[in-house]
C-alpha cells in the first residue's frame, strides 16, 4: 500500500488514495472526509464540498506518505545513553502517543458497521484498549523517572565523578521488573491481535476502513517489537552495567 506523490491528482479518488497508502486516512479523517463507502469521489470534489484548499491537503498527503526507514546496519549499541533515550522518547513514545488515538478512532468506526459480521471485533477492541491503558502510565514513568536517572548515572560515569556511586539508587530491581512485565503483557496483547486478525490479513471483500485498521495495528506491532528490543536488550542492560561500575 504505497503511493508515489506524483500519482495524486485533482481527479484521484479519496478511496483510491487511501487504498494505495493507508496513512493518508489520517489526513482525510482530520478534515472529516469519508474515505470508505462515501469516498469514491475526486479529491477536488471532496475539497470543494468541505471548503479546503486542494494544495493544502495535497501537501499533507505528501508529508504522511514519506518513507522514513532506519537502516538495519545501524548499531544502537554504539549510541550514547543520552541519544538512545532521546531516540526512544522522540520516535517510539511519540509514535504511540499519536498512533493510539488514531487507531482507536478507526477501530471504533470499523466496529460500528461490522460487529455482527466479525464477532471477534469486540475482543480485539477490548484488548487494544487494555494495552493502551497499561502502556501510557509506563511511558510516563519512563520519561519522568527512569530515563532521567539513566542519563544522570551515564553522565557521572563519563565524567568519572568522585561521588558517582552515591547517585546509584539500585535501579536494577525496577528495570528487571519492567523488562519482565513489558515482555509479558505487550507480547500477550500483540499475539492476541495477530491471532484475531489472521496476522492483520484483510479478507478479499474487506472495506477500506477495515484495511486501514489492520494496517495501523500491523504498524503498531512492528514499532512495539523494535521499541522493546532497544529498551530491554540495549538501553536497560547498559544502565545496569553502569550501576555496577559506579558501585
Amino acid at each position: 500500500m504505497n503511493l508515489t506523490t506524483n500519482n495524486i491528482t485533482n481527479e484521484s479518488t479519496v478511496t483510491g488514495i487511501v487504498m494505495q497508502d493507508y496513512r493518508t486516512s489520517n489526513v482525510f479523517s482530520k478534515y472529516h472526509i469519508s474515505y470508505c463507502c462515501g469516498g469514491k469521489i475526486a479529491l477536488q470534489t471532496a475539497c470543494d464540498i468541505h471548503k479546503i484548499e486542494i494544495e493544502t491537503i495535497k501537501k499533507e498527503l505528501t508529508d504522511v506518505m514519506r518513507v522514513i526507514q532506519v537502516s538495519s546496519s545501524i548499531n544502537f549499541n554504539n549510541w550514547s545513553l543520552d541519544f538512545l533515550v532521546d531516540y526512544i522518547v522522540n520516535v517510539h513514545h511519540s509514535f504511540l502517543v499519536i498512533n493510539f488515538p488514531e487507531t482507536t478512532d478507526v477501530l471504533k468506526r470499523f466496529a460500528e458497521g461490522h460487529q455482527t459480521k466479525y464477532p471477534w471485533l469486540g475482543e480485539l477492541i477490548e484488548s487494544f484498549n487494555l494495552l493502551y491503558g497499561e502502556l501510557l502510565p509506563l511511558i510516563a514513568r519512563e520519561e519522568q523517572v527512569i530515563f532521567p536517572y539513566i542519563k544522570q548515572i551515564g553522565h557521572a560515569q563519563q565524567r568519572n565523578e568522585p561521588y558517582a556511586g552515591l547517585l546509584v539508587k539500585t535501579l536494577g530491581k525496577p528495570i528487571a521488573l519492567m523488562i519482565k512485565e513489558e515482555d509479558e503483557f505487550v507480547g500477550k496483547y500483540l499475539q492476541r491481535f495477530r491471532d484475531l486478525t489472521d496476522n492483520y490479513t484483510a479478507p478479499p471483500n474487506a472495506c477500506i476502513t477495515q484495511k486501514v485498521a489492520l494496517s495501523k495495528l500491523k504498524e503498531l506491532d512492528a514499532d512495539m517489537v523494535q521499541h522493546l528490543h532497544i529498551e530491554n536488550e540495549i538501553l536497560f542492560p547498559r544502565a545496569l552495567q553502569i550501576e555496577k561500575e559506579l558501585l
